[in-house]
Parts: C-alpha cells; structure tokens; sequence
C-alpha cells in the first residue's frame, strides 16, 4: 500500500529536487514531490530507507547530501534537531557544498531560531539561499500532503519555493525573516501542550464523575471547547491509546527550544513549563514514544 494518500497537485512546472532525511515526515513529504512530477533525489542517512522510497516512488537516491543536492533548483531537509541539521548542511559531505548558486534550500526541521540565521548566513555566502521552514500537521498531514508550513526568509525567495512546497501541504506561509518559521513553530507547540493538558484533565475529571466522555465530548466539541486535539485525540484518550504520531521524545525537544527562547525574549510561560515536565514524566513512565495525548495517563490508569 502507497504511503501516501491521493491528492490533486496544482500544475506548475517540474523541477529538479533534492529531500534529505526520509523519517516519518520526510518519507511521504519527498513522496508528494514525486508524485507531483518533480525530480527528485533523496538522502538519508540510513540507505535502505532511500532504496524503499526509490522502489516506491522512482526517482533515485544518492549516497551523501552534498551529493543529492548538486543540480538541484531546490532542497527539501527535514531531519531531528540543530546538531542533525548541521551535519546534512555544513558538515563534511553536507549539502551546502553541493548547492549551485541561486538554488534554495528550505529546511522542515523543527529547530531553534539561532540555527535557521546561522545556516541562512552560511547560505548567503555560498551565493544560494535559506528558508527555514518547520511544519505542523504531524505524520497523518504528511500522508495527506496537508502540512502547515511556516516560513521564514525573503519575499522573493519564499516566491520560488512556494507552490512546490503546496504540493505536500494545505499552508505555506511567509511570517518574517529568517527564524521567524522556527519562532512562530514555538507558538504552535506552545499552543498544543496547553490544549492537550486541559483535555487530559477534563476527560479525567469527567471519567471519575462517572460521564460517558465520548457522549460528552461529542457534545462540547460543538461549542466554545471545540479544538483539532478533541476532535482528532479526544476519544483515543478516553480509550487510553497513544499510538498517532508525534512521540512525546520529539515534543520534549521542542519544548526545550521553547523554553530557551523564552529565557532570551523574557516571555513568561509557566503553564509550558510545568507541562513540559508532565512531559518528563510520562518519559520516565515509559511513554517517550507515545504520542503527545499520553499527558493523560499521569491522571487516568492506563487500559
């Protein structure tokens, strides 16, 4: 079975592409690409995982990142965090020393602010340019080429990268300069780790006054309570099933570079604080591959 799902791609011109890191996001996302009519070259660090994609998909796989990315108009990278960026890009064999001149390089990763300047700087020496661009939408928006993509770079730049980027996401949207994709990503895991908290605590609350909680939240997801986590997570709560996608481990590490950046900004976040060491603890609990909805299982036994 394809690993992506059927979707219809705007018509633009094809280009010469290159995605580095074939993880759960990349996988699909490098998949859209090709199915769209582009051509694409893949690298991941483990090669049998290019070799599936190139069975699956066609196209053909190299055997560094500087290698995919030569010839390429385009380079897609999303890999784990600001070290495995660094080695894909500046490092020895890293893309950067394969980017041709004018060609862009657009990283998915979800990073710091501080990396995406610095990689943007590296760029601009190189005579090519950088857009960080993280996503939103977790593994079943890859699948579905239905990503949220937030941008940060210039105008004319974004322009180039915009509608092939469209072909796996439903947004992709320019919000500042370099860095500013990777600050408002911050906002958006900010954002999740409230909601999902107060649902955990709801559907437990609920649970011990004896409601049925998949009547009441089919209720109150008609009203002001309504939100993407109740609808898509907020029954698989209730059932006390953790297995759809973005892993507590990755959540963490996102919320680090939330709580970095706030020390710098002077932003007062204490709700994130204190769920992120929710967080801690369902890792230590043995849920660091459980998906984010797993905060509640610090409140309810598990099934």
């Amino acid at each position: 079975m394809a690993s992506i799902t059927d979707k219809q791609y705007d018509p633009i011109p094809a280009k010469k592409v290159a995605f580095i890191g074939l993880g759960v996001m990349g996988f699909p996302m490098a998949g859209h690409l090709a199915r769209a009519g582009h051509d694409v070259t893949v690298y991941n660090r483990t090669a049998s995982k290019s070799a599936d994609w190139v069975s699956e998909f066609g196209g053909n796989s190299a055997p560094t990142p500087a290698k995919a990315a030569e010839g390429a108009e385009i380079v897609f990278c999303c890999v784990g965090n600001d070290n495995d960026l660094r080695s894909v890009t500046t490092a020895a064999d890293g893309a950067f020393h394969g980017m041709q001149q004018n060609a862009v390089f657009v990283d998915h990763t979800t990073a710091s602010a501080d990396v995406a300047r610095e990689l943007a700087a590296a760029a601009r020496e190189g005579q090519f340019s950088f857009i960080d661009a993280p996503v939103s939408g977790g593994q079943a928006g890859a699948v579905g080429g239905v990503l949220t993509v937030m941008c940060g770079g210039e105008p004319e730049v974004f322009e180039k990268i915009q509608p092939v980027a469209g072909h796996f996401a439903r947004a992709v949207t320019l919000l500042g300069e370099h860095g500013a994709g990777q600050l408002a990503k911050m906002v958006n895991q900010i954002c999740i780790a409230g909601l999902v908290q107060g649902l955990s605590e709801a559907i437990a609350f609920g649970q011990r006054a004896n409601l049925d909680m998949n009547a009441v939240l089919d209720v109150i997801s008609k009203g002001a309570a309504q939100s993407w986590q109740m609808e898509n997570r907020g029954k698989t709560m209730v059932q006390g099933k953790f297995d759809f996608g973005f892993a507590v481990d990755w959540m963490r590490k996102d919320l680090g570079l939330v709580l970095d950046e706030a020390k710098r900004n002077g932003a007062l976040l204490p709700v994130t604080a204190v769920v992120d060491q929710f967080y801690a603890e369902v890792q230590q609990n043995g849920g660091q591959r459980w998906d984010t909805s797993s905060l509640i299982t610090r409140l309810t036994p598990r099934k």
